[in-house]
């Protein structure tokens, strides 16, 4: 596979090991909920504050990061060189898809500037095999004053994972199929015939010849059928074969499953395709023109906010809707890391999908977190009609805090116990912890237990509040919590031997000297 180069690509390449890890300072709880985020600050740093709690937990990701336009926005700095942008991208795109569930997908909206630089960023990230297609989005109506205008961007979609076994992602046969349009509809109608209307209602009219036999011509389903009505056989059209086998056309024939015209002289019989045999949604295509255009976003935020939009290219509520349906189910997490204006929160939140949206600027506070108050207080613009929103619902909204640990590896004093109990976790096992951190014992995988002794969580065992693995801590920890197959304890220093450990099945890795992270 051919891979992208540039200036500084190995240390980018490298960067997101090299992250700090910062707390979440829990800021505000707005509405009656705290399932979904809102994080102001550094998405980096953000990105990588979440993942011990959200790796493998995403099932849908949308982001419209800076478009490397050389044009500078309010609130993006989108001026950088182009070694620089796609150093900016990379790590970013590495967390991102570490966040995503095995089933997930991500949707990434950029122009024609980066967009060909971007696909073969992401290929090798994610893998040839997880692209999934390349959305053409008409954002503007009608073409700009050049002798070629620009009136779409790519979105392209890639999803976590491939079966290898399929020519579809385990993301595609996730995926839901995208609500039927009126016009979808109205191919469907009642046809008079010869004894009337069919009673089994509106229906369309599909070939029943074709090469779909992949490409050729089969010459066994070249053979005559009876017309019902005059008596006449037919043929497919030179060059032509029937879709169907002979047992299989005349089952159809006779189940007056072809239409035959007004007065039933057809010679070439059309399939009847019945809406009620339909699916209940529709594919969808690779061009979107029916979501709205930037222009709407742009009205939709005006009205919102009762003046001119801020923002240079704002999403409307439409485009994310089609996405989140499309990618997501109710109560999936939903996630943009470049929330610009709230529009994907928004739609997530009136969708009923839990969402984490991180933004750096201070439009996460005067656009976003109002936004998203409008949205609970049940706003009727955007999409609510469409979905029937009436408020409700809520989001916890959050700063960058503290680094977690300091340059010189020790733990930031401000971390608590279920904090680094969240971390240790996900770095020993590889997937977030759903249990309450609350002990000692963090949990049992594949027969090992794994155990933290800190912040006094043994109580007033001495020494150092039971942080220091001794005989007296062993033994109450035995008696506590006790467990026959290996153990894993994490603590500030240990006063048994190594024959002792040995003989407990014990493996003792040290604070903070030990205690990596993903």
């Amino acid at each position: 596979m051919p891979f992208l180069d540039w200036v500084n690509k190995n240390q980018a390449k490298e960067i997101h090991r090299d992250v700090p890890y910062h707390l979440l300072k829990q800021e505000a709880i707005f509405g009656n909920s705290a399932e979904s985020l809102l994080i102001q600050g550094d998405n980096l740093l953000a990105l990588k504050a979440l993942m011990p709690f959200y790796a493998g937990q995403v099932k849908c990701i949308f982001i419209d990061p800076p478009y490397n336009t050389q044009s500078a926005f309010e609130h993006y700095d989108d001026k950088l060189e182009h070694s620089q942008w796609l150093s900016m991208m990379y790590p970013r795109i590495v967390f991102l898809r570490d966040l995503l569930t095995h089933d997930g997908s991500i949707w990434v909206s950029i122009d024609d500037k980066e967009a060909h630089y971007l696909k073969v960023l992401m290929d090798e990230v994610f893998g040839r095999n997880c692209f999934v297609a390349d959305i053409a989005w008409k954002r503007r109506d009608g073409a700009p004053n050049d002798r070629i205008g620009a009136t779409y961007d790519h979105i392209f979609v890639f999803a976590k994972s491939n079966t290898g076994s399929s020519k579809k992602t385990i993301a595609e046969e996730a995926f839901n199929l995208m609500q039927r349009t009126d016009k979808a509809d109205s191919q469907y109608q009642s046809y008079e015939e010869p004894f009337g209307f069919d009673e089994r209602g509106p229906f369309r009219k599909v070939d029943s010849t074709g090469n779909a036999k992949g490409g050729r011509y089969v010459e066994s389903l070249v053979y005559p059928v009876e017309n019902p009505f005059t008596g006449q056989e037919v043929f497919p059209r030179k060059g032509r074969c029937w879709v169907y086998k002979k047992e299989e056309m005349l089952r159809m024939v006779a189940e007056r499953r072809f239409f035959w015209g007004k007065n039933g002289t057809g010679t070439t019989p059309m399939r009847k395709l019945f809406k009620t045999e339909a699916k209940a949604g529709m594919a969808a295509p690779t061009i979107w023109d029916d979501v709205g255009l930037n222009q709407h976003a742009a009205r939709e935020l005006e009205l919102l906010f009762g003046e001119k939009a801020s923002f240079e290219t704002p999403k409307p509520e439409g485009l994310m809707k089609r996405i989140i349906e499309i990618a997501s189910n109710p109560g999936e997490i939903v996630l943009d890391s470049f929330l610009g204006s709230g529009t994907t929160a928004a739609v997530a939140h009136k969708m009923g999908r839990r969402y984490i949206g991180i933004e750096m600027g201070e439009h996460a506070q005067t656009h976003c977190v109002p936004r998203l108050q409008k949205v609970i207080e049940g706003e009727q613009g955007g999409i609510s009609e469409d979905v029937n929103w009436q408020g409700g619902g809520g989001f916890r909204f959050c700063t960058l805090g503290e680094p977690a640990f300091d340059p010189h590896g020790r733990i930031n004093s401000a971390v608590r116990f279920a904090t680094l109990a969240a971390y240790i976790w996900h770095f020993e096992i590889g997937e977030p912890g759903h249990q309450v951190f609350d002990s000692p014992l963090l949990g049992v995988e594949k027969g090992t237990a794994y155990y933290l002794l800190y912040n006094g969580i043994l109580g007033d065992r001495r020494p150092a509040g039971g942080n220091v693995l001794t005989h007296s801590v062993l033994q109450a920890i035995n008696d506590i919590l006790p467990h026959t197959g290996p153990k894993v304890i994490y603590g500030e220093t240990t006063r048994l031997g190594m024959a002792r450990l040995a003989a407990d099945n014990i493996t003792f890795k040290q604070i903070p000297y030990d205690v990596k992270i993903r």
